[in-house]
């Protein structure tokens, strides 16, 4: 076989150094290569990636114990998993604690370990592949070198739950590298692949599986050239520090309210405080993470957490569509095609109008240049997405999405023409927001078909897709279609069919009731601001703007056909500012101007009150109740994430019913009877919360 075939492959075979035996423990293995180097492999028992628990911290410290009396010629730490080096600390152990005090004491011991790491007597290098994120990247911080392999990423992801790193990597990240960058990566969870963490001097060397063993001897040996900065000595000198500190904060508030968010000011605090002391940062960590760990907002973000994996679970295996075919080339279709293509999927994608495609394509290639890294990726992404005028890929497809306009009428007449040329075996799916698949499918022959596939805008970014059953539908094809969602890197949500299923329905009157408050003279900047306290992403006439205003009103007009007074009569001069296309984002004018793509608003001068909030914010929880008592959904949980991850609720309140719940439910059936006192029927509490717990 070719030298450079070999040599290509040996790069996918993890350098291990010698071949280990089994060993006395659990998640570690132990070897010494022919150099006396210790080659220590990280292999959690029975886990797909490495992750620090406890259990995992005392068998490393047992080990550091034997290294300090064996004194090998160097200490090298490596996964064995192919997924990556660690993904950081073993978030089970983090749920329900309520004691600050113990947890500064159990966070006590894995300082402890590594420091003994950092000051073991023999030189300790970290070979780093895939993803190293958290805990993980504060184990390699405590080694004296580290060596990456190309495409590994390092990043610490804590602030997206709630905290900040907690095992000494505030401290020795900002004294090994910029501080400015690491605090950056520390506010905002970003990650930075090798090169540049090289650049940034976060690794000492990048290189391929087959130079590994070279690579190791040159550190352990002292070949290794490092480079070492003065910034961390400079940017650590207290008056630099303090006019960062303050720049950071006044950029985190743009993005997150300290009272909703308050661990990037805590870390910000903690390196203003104490960066000047490399030991006095690494003690003052320990009751800052302490302290964040038992808020409100870290036990919700680690609650998200565990959601996301829940609902990850629910698509129950691998799917087996490889040709997907989407019937319109809108922006939901589009996008729908695009995120398909991107996920390694064949997928033809038909309208009647070539324009429409090939806007379609031009925002697919604006998708992928932004979202895939090489070249020959986005080259890929774009030869599987296929035009289609002629809709022949309808012939072939294991699933067809059908994405055009909520007109039952053209729905119907667009599924009578594939039944006729789909496999039998296929999948026909609706993208509809609102219409009940018991309309949909009263023009089909195989009803059973025939099922609903939500996806939520933009495509890319929101991660939820309902998955809608109807009493006809094939259980097989319903599987197949959780099995898909979750192939493309989606959260599958099974719901029963009903007028807009559980997040357009529970979304509506948030939206309905701000155009109201319009009606009553209240600012439009008041009103979104009433929601972004609460912790919305964005406020609820911004929303509109986003999603459309005709999408808005018809879909509003949809379910109050079905739902009555519970959903709130559009007014007047909103069907008027959409037959003049005033219709958002899309057209560049609806509620605010729009540029580029980008909002023009400024700031509220009257600010919003807790009536305010409770108007937009409680009739969403009451809906999900309902969606409960109805049996549309059946699991409390996973409607908490669907509003999350559909809608951007905001997360750190752990939902809609999450926040019910800790508000206490009694109190939230009261508020909302007032509010039906004071502003009508619509805010009438659901019979759901007489058992909701």
């Amino acid at each position: 076989m070719d030298s450079k075939i070999l040599n290509v492959m040996k790069d996918h075979v993890l350098e291990l150094g010698p071949q280990p035996s089994s060993g006395p423990y659990r998640h570690f293995k132990l070897t010494r290569d022919e150099d006396g180097i210790a080659w220590l492999l990280f292999d959690r028992e029975g886990a797909s990636a490495n992750t620090l628990s406890t259990e995992v911290l005392e068998e490393f410290s047992q080990i550091l114990t034997a290294l300090e009396s064996e004194r090998p010629a160097g200490l090298v730490i490596r996964s064995a998993k192919r997924s990556g080096f660690i993904a950081g600390a073993d978030i089970t152990e983090f749920r329900g604690l309520s004691d600050p005090a113990l947890v500064e004491q159990q966070l006590g011991r894995g300082h402890d370990i590594l420091n003994r790491l950092e000051n073991i007597k023999l030189p300790t290098v970290a070979v780093i592949h895939g993803f190293c994120l958290g805990g993980g990247l504060e184990v390699v911080l405590a080694c004296n070198m580290r060596i990456a392999i190309d495409g590994a990423r390092f990043g610490f992801p804590e602030v997206l739950l709630g905290l900040h790193p907690g095992f000494g990597g505030t401290a020795r990240s900002t004294h090994l590298f910029n501080p400015l960058e690491a605090m950056t990566m520390m506010l905002t969870g970003k990650t930075v692949e090798a090169r540049k963490a090289k650049s940034l001097g976060l690794v000492d060397a990048v290189t391929q599986e087959r130079h590994v063993r070279g690579a190791v001897k040159d550190a352990i040996f002292g070949r290794l050239k490092r480079n070492r900065s003065m910034l961390p000595k400079v940017m650590n000198f207290g008056p630099v520090r303090g006019l960062l500190a303050s720049r950071m904060r006044s950029e985190t508030r743009k993005k997150a309210p300290q009272e909703n968010y308050p661990a990037p000011y805590a870390l910000i605090d903690l390196w203003e405080k104490h960066g000047g002391s490399r030991a006095g940062m690494l003690e003052a960590e320990k009751p800052s993470f302490a302290k964040l760990m038992v808020t409100p907002t870290a036990q919700n973000l680690i609650r998200v957490f565990f959601l996301r994996d829940e609902m990850k679970k629910l698509a129950g295996g691998k799917s087996e569509i490889k040709h997907v075919h989407v019937i319109g080339a809108g922006a939901m279709g589009g996008d729908i095609a695009s995120w398909c293509a991107h996920q390694g999927l064949r997928v033809t994608l038909a309208d009647m109008e070539s324009a429409a495609i090939a806007g379609a394509m031009k925002r697919a290639s604006d998708l992928f240049s932004k979202i895939t890294r090489s070249r020959i990726g986005q080259r890929d992404e774009l030869d599987r997405l296929i035009p289609d005028m002629t809709g022949e890929g309808a012939k072939h497809a294991d699933l067809i999405i059908e994405a055009v306009p909520e007109k039952l009428q053209l729905k119907q007449s667009i599924y009578a023409g594939l039944e006729k040329v789909m496999k039998p075996e296929a999948i026909l799916a609706t993208n509809t927001s609102s219409i009940p698949l018991e309309e949909l499918r009263t023009s089909l022959q195989r009803p059973e078909r025939l099922l609903g596939i939500h996806f939520f805008n933009p495509v890319s970014r929101l991660q939820l897709v309902e998955v809608i059953s109807h009493d006809q539908v094939d259980r097989e094809a319903l599987a197949n279609a959780m099995k898909f969602v979750g192939g493309i890197d989606r959260l599958p949500l099974p719901v029963k069919s009903s007028p807009g299923f559980l997040v357009n329905r529970a979304l509506m009157p948030y939206l309905m009731e701000a155009l109201l408050m319009l009606d009553e003279k209240i600012d439009k900047l008041t009103i979104d601001e009433a929601a972004e306290k609460f912790g919305m992403p964005m406020g609820p006439i911004e929303l509109a703007d986003q999603v459309g205003l005709d999408i808005c009103l018809a879909v509003g007009d949809e379910l109050r056909a079905k739902l009555g007074d519970s959903i709130p009569s559009a007014p007047e001069w909103l069907r008027e500012k959409v037959a003049k296309g005033e219709l958002g984002r899309k057209t560049g004018r609806g509620f605010y101007e729009w540029k580029d793509g980008r909002v023009q608003k400024g700031h509220a001068h009257v600010h919003a009150t807790p009536d305010m909030i409770d108007r937009l914010v409680l009739p969403m929880s009451n809906v999900c109740v309902a969606c409960l008592r109805e049996g549309i959904v059946d699991n409390p949980d996973t409607v908490d994430g669907a509003m999350i991850f559909g809608t951007g609720y905001a997360p750190f309140r752990g939902g809609p019913l999450n926040y019910a719940r800790e508000r206490g439910p009694e109190n939230v059936a009261n508020a909302l009877s007032a509010l039906a006192a004071k502003y009508g029927e619509r805010f009438k509490p659901d019979a759901g919360w007489a058992t909701f717990r």
